[in-house]
């Protein structure tokens, strides 16, 4: 892996300029490239976040939060020249999470992405954007989004990664995801998808009403598990269904409490939105 080191986070205007400009397949192989970067905590930041995702006020940061400081370096990484898919139409289709040690008393972290496992799909490629943080003891937390370019010609048959629904499941809670929670989520993580905004900029791509951010529907979801969970040496892994339209209303059903368990979000008319499980990292 060729890795690069910035000074500072990418800023996110030029590479938003860069995503709309590349609107067509350039390769099929990934670059063997990664970007690393130091960033420091802005506590006001954090407390917008959990704010808008539903979290409690706490010495411990929520599981989800690294992946907004790495945003920039994510976005840098996808629009470079050497990557051969417009960011544009990306679809993220499941979102795994790994807490090897608690996130409390975070004020620095070392940030890392980079793109791995490119695979033949049904509907094109999917691949796994990567991203890491470190702090002075090591590696604190990891995640793995895939992704999936529709159109890309891959050798190979589709691995068949249908995940079963979840079955020792019980209601917890149910939560409305607001018209403006698109827009809300984008000013606290910098992700101006236009078919998060609005109803208008969404139909530009096909959706008839904006959609919730699929990062949002997980943070949103682990707020309101609390203490459901462990919180650390657990591995949070959801598989993204139908989207949420805005404005909505969802329910969320869980396992009970413990090391290991089972989740699933679910809409109207009994619509699956995401599925998913913890358990201790192996």
């Amino acid at each position: 892996m060729d890795w690069q080191t910035l000074d500072s986070p990418p800023l996110l205007p030029p590479l938003y300029w860069r995503a709309a400009l590349k609107r067509k397949i350039s390769g099929s192989t990934l670059p063997d490239k990664g970007l690393r970067c130091r960033v420091s905590l802005d506590p006001r930041h954090v407390a917008a976040y959990r704010k808008v995702c539903g979290f409690a006020d706490g010495p411990i940061l929520p599981a989800t939060y690294p992946h907004i400081l790495a945003f920039g370096l994510q976005m840098q990484l996808l629009t470079d020249r050497q990557f051969p898919f417009p960011l544009l139409g990306l679809i993220h289709l499941s979102n795994r999470i790994r807490l090897h040690r608690p996130l409390g008393g975070v004020s620095e972290l070392t940030l890392a992405v980079h793109a791995e496992n490119l695979q033949p799909h049904a509907k094109g490629a999917t691949f796994d954007l990567v991203t890491t943080a470190h702090d002075a003891l090591g590696l604190l937390w990891q995640a793995e989004s895939r992704m999936l370019c529709r159109g890309v010609k891959l050798d190979g048959d589709a691995p068949d990664n249908t995940r079963p629904a979840p079955v020792d499941v019980s209601e917890l809670t149910h939560w409305k995801a607001p018209a403006d929670i698109g827009r809300r989520y984008a000013r606290v993580s910098g992700d101006y998808n236009p078919i998060h905004l609005s109803a208008l900029t969404a139909k530009l791509f096909g959706f008839p009403l904006a959609i919730a951010h699929g990062l949002w529907n997980k943070a949103r979801l682990l707020a309101a598990l609390g203490e459901h969970l462990p919180a650390a040496n657990v591995e949070i892994d959801v598989e993204f269904r139908k989207p949420v339209r805005l404005p909505g209303e969802v329910t969320l059903s869980a396992s009970a409490a413990g090391a290991s368990g089972e989740l699933q979000l679910k809409g109207a008319g009994d619509i699956e939105h995401m599925v998913g499980t913890w358990r201790p990292i192996a």
